[in-house]
């Protein structure tokens, strides 16, 4: 072994706790890249893999009735390369051992063939014989959250009848591999399904017999589905046809590209910013080795050692550090994708969800530790090689003491001694306590970035279901009805309060912007379920215009004042042209509210109802379910406390993963960047700390000289460090917002206490083991030691 490797290996021992202590700083940055990115490759690869191999549909449009015949119209579009027609609608379940009703989706399966478009992909079981009435397939979401497999039966009420329904599969569809109820956020597989049924057998239950109310179609290559689209609602228009739409408005879809565009973003900025810490730890080491061993390297370069051997002598603590650094976060980076994987396949069902590895992202890894690493060591490197041996035999000038700026300003005098000397040396390596201070900083933000996600769930729930939605329930009928659809509701067992609303498909244009939306009709004095500012204050409806959402505003570049034009899809399909009133505040989806007389005018129609928000008396829930199950208009009746757990319990897994995380990040850079500023201090200082205690300075105080410089610079980063980690918290909250979920900014302070707790805590563990080896000084060997 060459002199040189003997020499990196008793250096790296004695240095063993700093360079323990930059690796695990580097690899929480790479366990980070590693875990994202396999996420992102794992997702995007089952994905891509199940809609091309089950043919998800491209474009997607709903309809009230059009016959059999006008399929082949449609396939003569330019542009469809294959094309399904079906039935879809609404069905409520009465399931033993839930007081709650149930509802879910029901879908036609081609009789005698196999579909050309979203393909099932089954997990149990069969598909149900042509023309079976009662044979049913379930999906999976659902069937694990009640123990259904095939044999198994259901009550269920389809378009006002009751039948019984027998399991004969479990399977998904591309098409819901996020399957939420319209409207929500969250799956709830307790009381939210996906069903399959034989087309003839539903197109009885649904009277559309020779007739489809739902097409779905793919692509040819090179196809665009503008064009499309426009096609398909001219030759649909007269049939009651809703808005054409693509997969980027597909609610399914949308959400998983939403997460994966996250999962691509937190793969790139806190990988920055641990190697940024990890570089700076690096440098200041080596810095300080290059400085005490300056007659060293005048030796090796006195027996003939060249500058570049001695550059790559020192390039060679970098690379370890970078090694053990890869080692350790690809093993830990694996493990946690690994892990946080199986929480995906709580939300997105995928037929084979596995963890896959981005390899290319280890690569990566290590490209980007080593080229940290080796920026950060660069200047001690230089002034390693640069050195002239003869020049490096002398001991390194002393440095300049005199009276500090703050000593002569007067600001000193009510410290004591050794809190002078402490701020004195801060003052004469500036730059060093700078970037220690920025250190500090960093993992002080770190924790509020899950603070703030935390503060932010907590204050989403108490604004959705305490201040906006105060409804006990909402009923949802499955056909728009008469005024005395409102009565019956009211007049339902337990009902205190019933509201209607009414709501139609449209699109909102804006010149070249446009989207699909629900236009929701709303009592102008509403007390349930209420339309609320980004202060939680309730906005009064306008007699005139529309409110949007915020998000759809943005998307759109409107604001109040702005004309707009809506073009509703149901009825005569009337065109409105009206004006932006004012923005709400939401969390889920986009929409746009009007009074709801107003759109009972607009529609040509009289206080035609879709539902109503509902208040009850509890004593009487169970006659109002029993009620609600009995009422085949009904197409669902979902309980706001239903919605509120089924929130909670989806986010608490994954925000606990998260928020352990990220504080485990916190200390390791916070005992990381302590650790090492006080090891280097120590080295440079032993000499002065031992000089001392010989002149009669105890062991306390000696040991409070360094500590202090480490507390003061502690508390000077706290205060940025909270302005960073709520900037950090701001830009995190804002990629993740998007049209289909978003979540809001709150710092309280409880984010901010905990980011200080973890910092000082993991702080004061670092003094602690500084300390010790203080005390530990042999005094007169180190004051024998040569400068």
């Amino acid at each position: 072994m060459r002199a040189l490797n003997v020499k990196l290996l008793r250096d790296l021992w004695s240095m063993k706790g700093q360079m323990a202590a930059v690796s695990l700083v580097m690899a929480c940055g790479l366990m980070v890249m590693i875990m994202a990115r396999g996420l992102v490759m794992s997702l995007e690869t089952a994905r891509d893999e199940y809609y091309a191999s089950h043919r998800l549909g491209h474009v997607f449009c709903d309809l009230k009735r059009a016959p059999n015949a006008i399929g082949t119209r449609l396939r003569e579009i330019d542009g469809v390369a294959s094309l399904e027609t079906r039935i879809r609608g609404a069905l409520t379940l009465d399931l033993p051992g839930l007081r709650e009703p149930a509802d879910g989706l029901v879908l036609s399966l081609p009789d005698g063939r196999e579909t050309e478009v979203n393909r099932l992909h089954l997990r149990q079981g069969r598909l149900p014989e042509p023309y079976s009435p009662d044979e049913v397939v379930v999906s999976e979401p659902f069937a694990k959250a009640h123990g259904f497999v095939p044999g198994h039966t259901l009550e269920a009420t389809i378009y006002g009848a009751r039948t019984t329904l027998r399991i004969v599969g479990v399977g998904m569809s591309p098409e819901y591999v996020y399957e939420t109820r319209p409207g929500e956020t969250v799956p709830d597989n307790r009381r939210y399904g996906t069903f399959w049924m034989s087309e003839g057998s539903l197109a009885d239950a649904f009277i559309l017999k020779g007739a489809f109310n739902s097409v779905i179609l793919t692509l040819a290559p090179g196809a665009e589905t503008g064009p499309v689209k426009k096609d398909l609602d001219r030759i649909l228009a007269p049939y009651g046809a809703l808005v054409a739409f693509d997969r980027s408005e597909h609610v399914s879809t949308k959400l998983i590209d939403d997460r994966i565009a996250m999962l691509k973003g937190f793969a790139i900025a806190f990988p920055v910013i641990f190697l940024s810490i990890a570089a700076f730890m690096t440098s200041a080491a080596l810095t300080r080795l290059v400085r005490l061993q300056r007659e060293q390297i005048a030796q090796l370069k006195a027996f003939g050692y060249s500058s570049a051997d001695v550059g790559l002598h020192y390039f060679q603590f970098a690379l370890a550090a970078v090694v053990a650094a890869t080692l350790l976060g690809s093993v830990v980076g694996l493990w946690m994708g690994q892990n946080l994987v199986e929480i995906y396949r709580r939300f997105f069902q995928f037929p084979n969800l596995a963890f896959r590895p981005d390899w290319w992202a280890l690569g990566l890894a290590l490209a980007a530790s080593a080229g940290a690493s080796f920026i950060g060591v660069l200047g001690a490197v230089r002034q390693a090689v640069k050195l002239p041996p003869a020049e490096a035999m002398r001991p390194e000038p002393p440095a300049r003491f005199e009276p500090s700026v703050l000593e002569r300003m007067g600001l000193l005098r009510l410290l004591s001694p050794t809190q002078r000397m402490a701020l004195r040396n801060l003052e004469r390596r500036p730059w060093q306590a700078f970037f220690t201070a920025l250190g500090l900083a960093m993992a002080t933000a770190i924790p509020i970035v899950p603070g703030a996600m935390g503060d932010g769930i907590d204050y989403l729930m108490d604004f959705q279901w305490r201040l906006a939605q105060r409804q006990d329930a909402t009923v949802s009928l499955i056909e728009p009805a008469s005024p005395s659809a409102l009565h019956a509701l009211a007049a339902m067992p337990g009902v205190l309060l019933a509201e209607p609303f009414r709501v139609v498909q449209g699109r909102i244009v804006n010149g070249l912007r446009q989207r699909r939306v629900g236009l929701t009709g709303r009592l102008p004095d509403a007390r349930l379920n209420l339309l609320l500012d980004d202060k939680g204050r309730a906005v009064d409806l306008p007699l005139a215009g529309l409110l949007l959402s915020q998000k759809l505003a943005e998307v759109l570049e409107l604001a109040p004042g702005d004309p707009v034009r809506i073009e509703v899809q149901e009825g005569r399909r009337p065109v409105l042209e009206t004006f932006v009133a004012g923005t709400i505040t939401d969390f889920a989806g986009v929409g746009a509210y009007m009074d709801f007389y107003a759109l009972g005018r607009l529609m040509g129609e009289e206080r035609v109802i879709s539902g109503a928000h509902l208040t009850l008396d509890n004593t009487y829930r169970g006659e109002f379910l029993d009620a609600t199950a009995d009422t085949p208009a009904i197409a669902s009746a979902v309980f706001t406390s239903s919605a509120r757990e089924s929130f909670q319990l989806a986010m608490g897994d994954m925000m606990g993963v998260v928020q352990a995380v990220y504080f485990g990040f916190a200390v390791i850079v916070s005992c990381g960047v302590v650790y090492n500023g006080a090891r280097i201090a120590l080295s440079e200082r032993t000499r002065d700390l031992a000089t001392l205690r010989v002149l009669g300075f105890s062991e306390i105080e000696t040991t409070m000289i360094l500590l202090s410089e480490l507390i003061f610079l502690t508390l000077v980063a706290l205060l940025p460090g909270l302005v960073i980690g709520s900037e950090m918290a701001r830009v995190l909250v804002l990629t993740a917002n998007t049209e289909s979920v978003r979540m809001p900014l709150v710092l309280t302070g409880r984010a901010y206490a905990t980011a200080v707790l973890i910092v000082l805590s993991s702080s004061m563990a670092s003094f602690l083991v500084v300390g010790r080896r203080i005390r530990k000084l042999q005094l007169l060997a180190v004051l024998k030691a040569p400068e």
